[in-house]
């Protein structure tokens, strides 16, 4: 009796591996089984396997990329929107040269050419310097700026965002450089009448004369200089964090909200009615003449 034949399904042994262990009748998996990771015999060698758990590396992220699971989904969705966002977020990083490039303002003491909840894009100071910046600063002031007719933000001069007396744990602020003094100078003969209070001569302003080299600063809307109600010595160049370039209204409001930050007015500041308007003054600002409101500043909070 001879023996069977070893290629026929009586003689007992198993088909070889690369013949098709469904037959032409057979529910063969279809196309869009495998895309979906449907294997009706949970074999788990095959290369469109289900899940992360059973297939390899590529299998996986191509299982991530294309499976309609709603958490994958959402998750991947996120994550594609993070990636976006740090993408746009390092463009910006590579024009300003400051980290990072975009502020919110959170008060109003630069109003009207920044309101609260602008968005500020920031540059590093020493990018695009103008002739008229002052020697080794890359910042031009308000008075150098009008001799240039260099304007930014409908006024003469550059807004700077400042660390107040240099202090990193304080909120930065953003107003504009008004003028450059020297350390030991009695700037109060330099300055705006208009904006130095109630004060009298120099003997009568504790950062005068100046402790050190930097900017006298002061917000649009506000009536007195920064350094003589207290908000900040001179600002030093080295606490300067770059200058004010472009505003997007609004937008700084999204940031500002999930911070839940405020800048309180302080009595330290004095009151506004004591540093009131000027007349011919060129900065649009609301009389407050009458008010108890305290002179404020404009600080910011990165975005």
């Amino acid at each position: 009796m001879s023996p069977p034949d070893e290629s026929s399904s009586d003689g007992g042994r198993d088909r070889p591996v690369s013949e098709d262990r469904f037959g032409p009748d057979s529910d063969r998996p279809s196309d869009s089984d495998r895309s979906q990771g449907s294997d009706p015999e949970d074999s788990p060698g095959r290369e469109w396997s289900t899940g992360p758990d059973r297939a390899g590396p590529v299998g996986w992220w191509r299982w991530f990329r294309t499976t309609d699971n709603g958490t994958v989904t959402f998750v991947r969705e996120m994550l594609e929107s993070a990636a976006i966002v740090v993408a746009i977020g390092l463009l910006l990083f590579a024009v300003s040269g400051v980290w990072p490039p975009m502020v919110a303002v959170e008060s109003g003491s630069m109003e009207p050419h920044m309101e609260r909840g602008d968005l500020i894009f920031v540059m590093e100071e020493h990018r695009l310097t103008s002739g008229a910046a002052v020697d080794g600063t890359g910042i031009v002031t308000y008075q150098a700026g009008q001799g240039a007719d260099y304007r930014s933000f409908s006024n003469y001069g550059d807004v700077i965002i400042y660390k107040p007396d240099g202090e990193s744990d304080r909120t930065p602020i953003i107003h504009r450089a008004r003028f450059w003094v020297e350390e030991g100078e009695n700037w109060y003969d330099e300055a705006d009448e208009s904006y130095l209070g109630s004060a009298d001569s120099c003997k009568e302003i504790e950062t005068c004369p100046a402790p050190h080299d930097g900017f006298i600063t002061k917000g649009d809307a506000n009536r007195a200089y920064d350094q003589v109600v207290g908000i900040s010595e001179p600002v030093r160049p080295s606490w300067v964090r770059g200058t004010a370039e472009v505003k997007i209204p609004w937008l700084g409001h999204v940031r500002l909200f999930f911070s839940r930050a405020s800048v309180p007015a302080s009595p330290q500041y004095g009151s506004t009615a004591e540093y009131g308007p000027s007349p011919g003054d060129d900065v649009t600002a609301p009389s407050l003449a009458n008010s108890n409101e305290s002179a404020s500043h404009s600080a910011v909070v990165p975005v």
